[in-house]
């Protein structure tokens, strides 16, 4: 059956194009390729009537903006990209730079490979923020199919700037009602994951964990319609951004003003690595690492055979611990998992309290060294142990504190029990693990 001009109309509303009758007798500038024949990557390329008129419109936006959004950040998607808006809802004007929404309501990966290099190159990003695939499901692509086009897309971004940050948004949970059921969303973006690995430009971000349920499937709370944030899901997403733009240079530049209080002394000065090093990996760490890599052998654990301190420096040699702006930062692994630990040059003996704040990206993993004895340090809501926390601030600073009495330790998160008698050795260092995500550590002090 042919549409009419009112379900023309209506299809735009339903799917972000905001079309009037004016709009549908627009000139078309940009159309959709009527065949496949000679397109770059495979799968899906959508061409409903809907699809056409807002690819047309979208896209001659995006072609009036190219001079104004030169360097921003490029947020590039579909309609959970476009549902943003043009201008974020302001979501974004503390960042130091402009941000750009190039989504396009019910586009494919294969249609935003078309796109790519007139709407995100063109404008020389900052960086790029990538969120997709959820189109081709419903029109039943494979995974093999999504992830080669992506693929496609990050070897075009890196080859016109080598080192341009792009940040990976893994597919949001949906249902499937919405024929996008969880076991093949999980798939994806379990080929997105390899895909990327070993990439340095790249960092994902689990929005998949973020908003999953117990189930899989995204929240009514959340996604009203089981497929687009509201703006709590924005919201949600925001918060998970903001630690990697910060990360970047992006937000958050200024120098950390906190003072310590009396009786403690600061085991980070917040500008450099002094005091910081890496030790000699001991023993019983070896064996545990032959067991973990037997079991999973795309988990990286590099071993350390002599002592290392970077005193004066401001990032390790890999960059996998960097500071900025006062923070600590345990970056995002290019392998995925990467467990590491970065300890103080100095052992502690006897009593003493240690404070520090940690911020912990989605799903990430990391951990405290008590003298030896790690203390689990994570996302605790997604990640775990401690998942029934009141008082934890997802996305946001928590404060960390443990009191060393004798040969045990409490340990409190904004005040919480973590542990009320943890143990701890006689002597040893204190240190932080990096394992899977990002995790940021500020204000490290400790009162003897």
């Amino acid at each position: 059956m042919r549409p009419t001009l009112l379900s023309l109309m209506l299809l735009s509303v339903l799917f972000g194009g905001n079309t009037s009758a004016q709009d549908v007798a627009t000139e078309i500038r940009f159309a959709i390729p009527d065949s496949d024949e000679g397109l770059p990557g495979a799968g899906p390329i959508r061409r409903y009537d809907w699809m056409r008129n807002i690819w047309n419109k979208r896209r001659s936006t995006f072609a009036d903006r190219v001079e104004q959004d030169q360097g921003a950040i490029v947020f590039f998607g579909d309609s959970i990209t476009q549902g943003w808006g043009d201008d974020f809802g302001g979501r974004f004007d503390d960042l130091d730079v402009n941000v750009a929404n190039r989504g396009i309501s019910g586009d494919t990966t294969r249609g935003m490979l078309l796109r790519i290099d007139d709407e995100v190159i063109a404008l020389d990003p900052a960086a790029v923020v990538m969120l997709m695939g959820t189109n081709d499901l419903e029109e039943h692509a494979d995974a093999e199919t999504i992830a080669s086009n992506v693929g496609l897309m990050v070897d075009k971004l890196n080859q016109h700037d080598p080192e341009m940050p792009i940040v990976l948004c893994l597919v949001m949970p949906s249902s499937e009602s919405k024929s996008r059921p969880a076991a093949e969303i999980k798939i994806i973006n379990a080929a997105l994951a390899d895909l990327v690995r070993g990439n340095a430009t790249v960092t994902v971000v689990d929005t998949w964990t973020l908003f999953a349920n117990k189930d899989g499937d995204a929240k009514k709370e959340e996604f009203p319609d089981l497929l687009h944030p509201n703006g709590a899901g924005y919201a949600k997403w925001k918060s998970a951004l903001i630690p990697i733009f910060a990360t970047l240079g992006f937000t958050e530049t200024g120098d950390d003003d906190f003072q310590v209080e009396d009786g403690f002394t600061s085991l980070f000065n917040g500008h450099d690595l002094t005091g910081w090093g890496y030790r000699v990996t001991p023993q019983s760490a070896r064996k545990g690492r032959a067991n973990w890599i037997k079991r999973d052998p795309s988990v990286t654990w590099p071993l350390v055979e002599e002592d290392v301190a970077f005193a004066g420096q401001t990032s390790t040699p890999d960059h996998r611990y960097r500071t900025i702006n006062g923070r600590l930062v345990v970056t995002t692994p290019p392998e995925g998992r990467k467990i590491q630990q970065l300890y103080t040059t100095e052992d502690f003996q006897g009593d003493f309290t240690l404070r520090l704040q940690f911020r912990a990206g989605v799903a990430a993993d990391s951990g405290v060294f008590l003298r030896g004895h790690q203390l689990q340090v994570r996302d605790f809501p997604l990640a775990g142990p401690y998942k029934d926390l009141t008082n934890f601030r997802s996305g946001d600073w928590n404060d960390l504190e443990v009191i060393v009495v004798g040969d045990k330790a409490k340990c409190t998160c904004n005040g919480e029990i973590l542990e009320a008698a943890f143990d701890v050795p006689a002597s040893g260092s204190i240190g932080v693990e990096g394992d899977r995500g990002q995790i940021e550590y500020r204000r490290i002090r400790i009162r003897r």
